[in-house]
């Protein structure tokens, strides 16, 4: 199916590879991210020249920069531009390091019901072989189709779920993939062939703007440990004693932690901190045995815990707040 293109589709950027500028062309790696603002980049996109679009640059920067406060505006923008009936459906152009992050961030506060296509590139917009403006390309095209819900990323002409999609690569252009859950959906010059028809992500109700709303200086300060040979529990006593909220323990295997480690985070957890364990592994859950006394993650992955975790504490301090 072609998308139509009379679709109006918002285009939000925020700075990473994609708008990235080298000096030599065929440099993959010694470049300066986030230098092309978003107007910029689309109008050196011939094919979406016919589409009617709408541009806004909401930050520029690095992805591995990515903040809360950037993610409390970008969320606040989507929001905005979704309520809005003309609109059928959101790309934000992101930087790949810390895509995953922002995607199921997004997804958990908003669950849209409209489409929010994260996109990006492997190689910056100087290269010869950039493949930012494909991957462009397509998450309009998605984002316009009308048969997928919910936030994706797009990239290298697939799309991947929010709730499990991952980087797994770090120089190849088909650098991310969802594990055994697989792709949305395949888009190409052609249009769009859907895998699986509908919402892309499990059916939470979204937690809504009011959940992220306190300043981005107040979020809880969450950490990521992983286990690994030799490993102790020092880091996570002394920055227990800083006030760390919140531990994501990424086990080897089946969630499994050295002892000093994992002695060094009962501790923590029985003065008050929340520690979550998970896998360092790439793929397979972590199944609870009956002698743990940490608490598993309910999402996979350490850096889906932890933003799942975030946003359960902002969502706890909120309740309080309320009485």
């Amino acid at each position: 199916m072609q998308s139509p293109n009379g679709a109006h589709v918002v285009i939000l950027g925020t700075g990473g590879t994609i708008a990235g500028i080298g000096a030599d062309p065929d440099d993959h790696v010694g470049y300066r991210s986030a230098q092309i603002g978003i107007q910029a980049l689309l109008a050196g996109i011939p094919a979406l020249a016919d589409r009617p679009l709408e541009a806004e640059q909401v930050a520029q920067i690095d992805s591995k920069d990515m903040d809360f406060a950037t993610w409390q505006r970008l969320a606040h923008r989507i929001a905005h531009h979704l309520e809005r009936a003309e609109v059928a459906g959101i790309v934000v152009t992101h930087g790949t390091d810390t895509m995953e992050e922002t995607a199921y961030f997004l997804q958990r506060v908003l669950a849209p019901a409209k489409p929010v296509m994260l996109t990006g590139a492997m190689r910056p917009a100087s290269a010869r072989d950039a493949d930012g403006p494909r991957n462009l390309e397509h998450a309009v095209r998605l984002a316009s189709d009308g048969r997928v819900a919910g936030v994706c990323v797009v990239m290298a002409g697939r799309a991947w779920p929010a709730a499990s999609v991952r980087k797994r690569d770090a120089r190849e252009l088909d650098a991310f993939d969802a594990g055994a859950d697989g792709p949305m959906a395949h888009i190409d010059d052609r249009g769009v062939e859907l895998v699986r028809v509908g919402a892309s992500n499990p059916q939470q109700p979204p937690l809504g703007l009011a959940a992220i709303a306190a300043p981005p200086s107040d979020w809880p300060w969450v950490e990521i440990v992983f286990n690994h040979a030799g490993a102790s529990g020092l880091a996570v006593d002394l920055l227990a004693a800083r006030g760390v909220r919140g531990w994501i323990a990424a086990g080897t295997g089946n969630g499994s932690l050295a002892q000093p480690l994992e002695a060094a985070l009962v501790r923590a957890a029985r003065s008050g901190a929340v520690v979550w364990r998970c896998s360092r592994c790439a793929d397979g859950s972590v199944v609870d045995t009956a002698d743990r006394e940490l608490a598993t993650s309910p999402v996979d992955g350490a850096a889906r815990s932890r933003v799942e975790l975030i946003l359960r504490l902002l969502n706890v301090a909120k309740s309080a707040d309320c009485g």
